[in-house]
């Protein structure tokens, strides 16, 4: 069997930057949790790989009988594209994951088995199925799921060195009705934990392998605290007889600082950091939307005294309640540039499907359905805003981030923060060696090509603060770093420019490459988009050497310097000349998410191109 993990196309969430310029060896966030757990639900004599497309190229002829793809709704469409190829082929195609547990009439037609809801009593009795050929067409679990039943992941199965994080998972569920999330629809009310004693077993298979940096997925670590604390006391008790640190994350409510106790055990238990949907400072919109949890104190208070705790907060912040005007825009930026959070997820509101929201802008016929439901951190959403046009909220979204982004506001907020997070529990969990490396990529990618300017800002930050609080300090830059650079790319183009980047590049290529232009081996044309433009080059055979020099060069400028995207189709390429292609192709791979290739079926063996790096057709 084999189980995909599908390509996440980019976002802030994935953080492409820090991965690539700084970060040594790493090539994702977190690994996929589910597909190791679905593989511990298995039976034990079956042959199991997990393939994460975004550390590896999927294989095109697995030795499977079964391939499984999961998907969030960001990946659907990639979560398609890989159930048709394998479906294809004669594979048995399972789709599984939280949108075909959301939606799974959506995957009926695309995949021969679907899997919908928990796993934990569903997937054994489809293997079972399998097992005596009798299977269904849909599992779909409509009880309780007690996490009793939840074995260890199969961690073995997954390459850990490449991810900055593992996932671990303690509880499902969460006590808050918030109108626009799908946590409660697909988890319910009432939050299900694990015993302790099964984290400690999953801790066991995490220290065995050298993992320090631990990220707990629980949408809500704290929904039921009296267990909440009893698992930071496990914790830090676990820690204490193993003389092992590990370094935890995870999402909590805001109503965490309003406890003592369990801010002292969480740095007890060293978590480092915490996730907090903030969503608005203004009440109006909290109470609109249900989040009557962050209405009970002042927000900015709240935020310092988790700082004061040692423990840093990343925000989850929306725009585009029915309350919300332009002017949401500019308050936003002022909370959030006072609170400190350097990694503030600003996303537009977005309805998700069987959520409140989404029934009740049904209703009113306020949803735009030519909209996908995914990414709410895309310039872009399925919702038509009540007090300000769809086009201004919109442009107010893509300059706030801009202005967040601005190398004094990451300074600014750094120093903010760094005022009252004096002790943080943060250490960059790396050898002495590799800490020394991050560090000077981080100067040399980072600091050093923003100039005099980002030079000042970057020492103010140091200036104020205590030597043990400069790991925290460089963190938030290489976070802020990695923000900045996606947000210049997909929010600071300008699509006259860059259509006119593109046509110039066009020229230059048909100069160059004029003679494999009139034999009809290469042709190129480009087109404006709705952001920028995109180049299509189409290759038939035997090309001019400097395609593979020259041109190969200036696209890689024009991908460095703008949003532009491109399309590679490679419908024959001459057999001395596969070689010169793929050096080609490594010159544009740090592009390569706005690096669209699609291959002829008979040439995918020989070129083998990796499609964790580049966006590979498959149909």
């Amino acid at each position: 069997m084999l189980l995909i993990n599908p390509r996440f196309p980019e976002s802030f969430w994935s953080f492409r930057w820090a991965l690539r310029r700084v970060l040594p060896g790493k090539r994702a966030v977190n690994p996929p949790l589910g597909l190791a757990t679905l593989a511990a639900l298995s039976p034990p004599h079956w042959e199991i790989t997990i393939v994460d497309e975004n550390i590896e190229s999927v294989p095109l002829e697995p030795r499977a009988d079964i391939v499984g793809v999961c998907g969030m709704a960001v990946q659907h469409p990639r979560q398609r594209e890989l159930l048709g190829y394998y479906r294809r082929r004669g594979h048995l195609a399972v789709a599984g994951g939280s949108y075909a547990s959301l939606c799974p009439e959506r995957f009926a037609d695309l995949a021969d088995v679907v899997i919908a809801g928990e796993a934990e009593h569903i997937w054994p009795e489809f293997c079972r199925d399998y097992e005596r050929a009798g299977w269904r067409r849909l599992y779909q679990e409509t009880g309780v799921v007690d996490l009793e039943d939840s074995p260890t992941p199969r961690f073995d199965l997954l390459d850990l060195r490449r991810y900055t994080n593992v996932s671990l998972q303690f509880s499902r569920g969460c006590p808050y009705r918030c109108e626009f999330c799908d946590i409660v629809v697909m988890f319910g009310r009432r939050p299900r934990t694990k015993p302790t004693e099964q984290v400690g077993r999953e801790l066991d298979a995490l220290r065995t392998a050298g993992v320090r940096n631990v990220f707990f997925v629980d949408d809500n670590l704290i929904g039921h605290r009296a267990k909440a604390k009893a698992l930071l006391r496990y914790l830090a008790e676990y820690q204490r007889r193993h003389g092992y640190r590990f370094q935890f994350g995870t999402e909590a409510s805001l109503n965490l600082a309003e406890d003592w106790e369990l801010l002292r055990l969480f740095r007890e238990a060293n978590f480092a950091w915490v996730f907090i949907g903030i969503e608005s400072p203004d009440e109006k919109s909290l109470r609109e939307t249900g989040k009557t949890q962050n209405t009970r104190g002042d927000i900015l208070e709240s935020v310092r005294r988790i700082y004061h705790h040692g423990i840093d907060v990343f925000g989850g912040f929306i725009v585009g309640f029915d309350s919300d005007t332009t002017a949401t825009f500019g308050n936003q930026y002022r909370f959030i540039r006072a609170s400190g959070i350097q990694v503030a997820m600003v996303g537009l509101l977005t309805a998700l499907p069987r959520t409140p929201l989404y029934a009740r802008l049904e209703r009113e016929g306020r949803l735009l359905a030519a909209t996908q439901e995914s990414d709410n951190t895309r310039p872009g959403t399925n919702i038509a805003p009540l007090r300000m046009s769809y086009e201004d909220m919109v442009e107010g979204y893509q300059a706030l981030y801009r202005r967040l982004l601005e190398d004094r506001c990451i300074a600014d907020r750094i120093r903010e923060k760094s005022g009252h997070l004096r002790r943080p529990v943060y250490r960059a969990e790396y050898p002495r060696r590799e800490r020394l490396r991050v560090v000077a990529r981080f100067l040399r990618h980072g600091v050093l090509p923003g100039g005099p300017v980002r030079w000042w800002h970057f020492l103010r930050t140091l200036g104020t603060a205590l030597p043990r609080v400069w790991p925290q300090i460089i963190s938030d830059w290489i976070a802020g770093l990695s923000l900045q650079d996606y947000a210049a790319r997909r929010f600071g183009t300008r699509a006259t420019r860059e259509l006119g980047m593109a046509r110039t590049a066009l020229e230059t290529i048909c100069r160059r490459c004029a003679d494999c232009l009139r034999r009809g081996t290469l042709s190129v044309s480009v087109k404006r988009t709705e952001a920028s433009a995109h180049l299509t080059l189409t290759l038939r055979g035997a090309v001019d050497e400097p395609f593979f020099g020259d041109v190969a060069r200036l696209l890689e400028r024009v991908l460095r310097g703008s949003a532009v995207t491109l399309s590679l189709r490679i419908e024959g390429v001459a057999g001395g000349q596969r070689e010169l292609l793929r050096r080609c192709l490594r010159r544009l791979a740090c592009h390569g998410d706005r690096v669209y290739i699609r291959v002829s079926e008979h040439l995918r063996p020989a070129l083998g191109i990796d499609s964790s790096v580049f966006n590979v057709a498959l149909d």
